[in-house]
């Protein structure tokens, strides 16, 4: 499974990340970028430590995960 994660600064200067489920692909690097300036000119998301201030990251997280029988 794929992850896009969005990584901001909040005003305590500690990074929030915000994880959205199967990206649309391939993932368009100017679009995050203008999305994550719009979520914090609007102030759209919450944080324990205050407003979202600063873009920090945003990257594509992909997961493999391959069961082991420990039952037999």
């Amino acid at each position: 499974m794929k992850r896009l994660e969005l990584r901001f600064e909040n005003e305590e200067g500690k990074i929030v990340t915000y994880t959205l489920d199967d990206p649309a692909e391939p993932v368009d690097p100017e679009q995050v970028n203008e999305v994550m300036d719009e979520i914090i000119a609007e102030n759209v998301l919450f944080s324990n430590g205050g407003d979202l201030v600063a873009k920090r990251s945003a990257r594509v997280v992909e997961q493999n995960i391959e069961e082991i029988d420990v039952m037999g």
